[in-house]
C-alpha cells in the first residue's frame, strides 16, 4: 500500500514508525495524537466472518487525523448508520511523549455498547484528559453484533472479541514507538467494554498481552453456543438467507444490524426459548464456546488463569435507572412488572420472596430497579472480584454512588455515569448529560479522583485504596466526599452469594 503525504515532520505534525509503516498525527493540548490507525484488515469479502488478518503494510506516510468508521451497528438508540469505509478496524492513540524511550504506563480501552453498538470516535472517549497525566491511551473498534458475535456456521465464534485480541497484539509490537511501555498494558472497558475485559481474562489468546484490567459494570450475559445459534437463526430467517458464513455474506453488512433489531422488537414471542435475555433485550453476548472462550470468566478467574493480572472492578450503585429511561417505565413500575422482573431474574426458586424479605420497606419500583441492577452488572461485577481472589489473584472493589444532578437528578448513579468521570469529559458527548451545565466543582474534583485512580493503578498496580478481600470485602465508594468501606450492598451480595452466573442456555428447541 502507498501513502502519500508531505515529507518534512514538524512539531504539530508527530510522527511515528510502526510495524506497517510511518503514520503522521497531530498535537492537542500538548499531546501527540495518531486517530484511524489500521490494526487489521477490513474484515469484508473473502475475510468476512474471519478471525482478523493482522493490517498490511505501507509506503511512505500515512495520515493519521481522523477516526476511522464505525463498525455497522445497532440503530435502537437512534445512531445515525454511516457507511463511510469498511475500514472498521482500528486503534487511536494520545500520548505525552511519542519517544521510544519515555516508557509510559498504557491503557487499552474498549468501548461498550452492549455488542451491538459501540464507536471509539465518539466525543466522550476523547482520552486527552486521562493522557495528560503522563499515559498512553488506545482506544479501538471491533467487530459488533452480527459480524462481530453471532454464533454462524463456518465461522469462529466472538469475532469481536477476537478483534480486540488483535488490537493487543497491535499495542505489544508498537506502542513502545508512541512511547509506551509495553510490559505494563491496562485494558479497561464499560458495560459490554466491562464484559470484554472480563472475557478477555478468560481467554488464552489474550494471555501476557495485559497486565492490569479496569473492569466497569460487567454484564453478566454470556451465551451458551446453542442459545447464541438459535438467535442467529432468526436473524437470518429475518433476512431470508441461512445462518452460515455463505449465507449472510449475501447481505450486506449495513443491513445486518436492523435484522437483529427487528429479531429483539419481538422477543415476546421467544421468552420461552431465550429467557431471561427477552425480559432487558440482549441480542448479542460472548459466546463460551469452549474455544476462544473456554469457559466464563467467573469460572476461569476462580480456577486461577487471571492471577498474576491486577483486577480493578466495580459498578454504580443504580445501574438500572437509565434503561428505565430508555424503556419508558421510569416513575412507573407497576407491581405486575416489578413481580415479573423479580420472578424472572432473581437467583433461585424462591428469589421474588427473599428479595421482598431483604428489602422489606423497597417500593414496586425499587425493587424492579434492584433486581435488574443486580443480575445484569451489580452482582456480576461484584462476583468477578470474589472470583478474581478465588483464583490466587488481586482484586480492588469500587461502587460510583455520587447522585449525578443531570437531567434533575433523575437517575442518580445510573449505568454509564463512570464514563464522563473516568475520560474527564464532563461536557461532551452524550453521558456528559448526566454530569450538568455547567459541571459543578464537586464534578470536576470526582472526575480528576476517579482519574488519577485509574492512571495510578494502570502505572503501579495500587489505585489507592486496600484491595478486596473475603473478610473484610473493603470497597471504594466514589462520591463527595469519596470513602472506603466495607461493601455496602451487602443485602444483594447475600441474595446472589450462591449463584455462579453460567452460561445462559437455550431453554427450548
Amino acid at each position: 500500500m502507498a501513502v502519500t503525504a508531505s515529507s518534512t515532520p514538524s512539531e504539530s505534525a508527530p510522527e511515528v514508525r510502526t510495524v506497517a509503516g510511518v503514520l503522521r498525527g497531530g498535537r492537542e493540548a500538548g499531546l501527540a495524537v495518531f486517530r484511524g490507525i489500521p490494526f487489521a484488515e477490513p474484515p469484508v469479502g473473502p475475510l468476512r466472518f474471519a478471525a482478523p488478518r493482522p493490517a498490511r503494510g505501507w509506503d511512505g506516510v500515512r495520515p493519521a487525523v481522523t477516526y476511522g468508521p464505525p463498525p455497522p451497528q445497532s440503530g435502537v438508540l437512534g445512531r445515525s448508520q454511516d457507511s463511510t469505509g469498511d475500514d472498521w478496524l482500528t486503534v487511536n492513540v494520545w500520548t505525552p511523549a511519542p519517544d521510544p524511550a519515555a516508557g509510559l504506563p498504557v491503557m487499552v480501552w474498549i468501548p461498550g455498547g452492549g455488542y451491538a453498538m459501540g464507536d471509539s470516535g465518539l466525543p466522550e472517549y476523547d482520552a486527552g484528559h486521562l493522557a495528560g497525566s503522563g499515559t498512553v491511551v488506545v482506544t479501538l473498534n471491533y467487530r459488533l453484533g452480527v459480524e462481530g458475535f453471532a454464533q454462524i456456521g463456518g465461522a469462529p465464534a466472538n469475532r469481536g472479541l477476537l478483534d480486540q485480541v488483535e488490537a493487543l497484539r497491535w499495542v505489544r509490537d508498537n506502542i513502545r514507538a508512541f512511547g509506551g511501555d509495553p510490559d505494563r498494558v491496562t485494558v479497561f472497558g464499560q458495560s459490554a467494554g466491562g464484559g470484554s475485559v472480563a472475557a478477555l481474562l478468560a481467554m488464552p489468546r489474550a494471555a501476557g498481552l495485559f497486565h492490569r484490567a479496569v473492569a466497569q459494570s460487567v454484564p453478566g450475559t454470556f451465551f451458551s453456543p446453542e442459545l447464541a445459534a438459535d438467535i442467529a437463526a432468526d436473524i437470518a430467517a429475518e433476512l431470508g438467507v441461512r445462518p452460515t458464513v455463505s449465507g449472510l455474506s449475501a447481505v450486506a453488512p449495513a443491513l445486518l444490524p436492523a435484522a437483529g433489531d427487528a429479531v429483539f422488537a419481538k422477543t415476546a414471542e421467544r421468552r420461552e426459548r431465550w429467557g431471561r435475555i427477552t425480559h432487558r433485550p440482549i441480542p448479542f453476548a460472548p459466546v463460551v464456546d469452549g474455544d476462544v472462550l473456554p469457559v466464563t470468566p467467573w469460572r476461569a478467574l476462580a480456577d486461577g488463569a487471571a492471577r498474576e493480572v491486577g483486577l480493578l472492578v466495580g459498578h454504580t450503585r443504580d445501574e438500572h435507572r437509565l434503561f428505565s429511561l430508555i424503556d419508558g417505565v421510569l416513575g412507573q413500575v407497576t407491581h405486575e412488572r416489578a413481580e415479573t422482573a423479580l420472578r424472572t431474574l432473581a437467583p433461585g426458586p424462591d428469589g421474588a420472596r427473599r428479595y421482598r424479605e431483604a428489602f422489606p420497606a423497597a417500593t414496586d419500583e425499587e425493587l424492579y430497579e434492584l433486581v435488574n441492577a443486580d443480575w445484569l452488572f451489580r452482582m456480576p461485577s461484584l462476583h468477578l472480584a470474589d472470583a478474581q481472589i478465588a483464583g490466587g489473584g488481586r482484586a480492588h472493589l469500587y461502587e460510583l454512588t455520587w447522585p449525578a444532578p443531570g437531567l434533575d437528578g433523575a437517575l442518580g448513579s445510573c449505568h454509564g455515569l463512570d464514563v464522563p468521570l473516568v475520560f474527564g469529559n464532563l461536557g461532551s458527548g452524550q453521558p456528559a448529560a448526566l454530569i450538568g451545565d455547567p459541571p459543578s466543582p464537586a464534578a470536576e474534583e470526582l472526575s480528576a479522583r476517579i482519574r488519577g485512580a485509574w492512571t495510578a493503578f494502570a502505572a503501579h498496580g495500587d489505585p489507592g485504596w486496600p484491595p478486596y478481600d473475603a473478610g473484610h470485602r473493603l470497597a471504594q465508594l466514589f462520591d463527595t466526599p469519596s470513602t472506603v468501606t466495607a461493601y455496602p450492598e451487602e443485602a444483594s451480595r447475600l441474595l446472589w452469594r450462591d449463584h455462579t452466573f453460567p452460561a445462559l442456555p437455550l431453554l427450548a428447541r
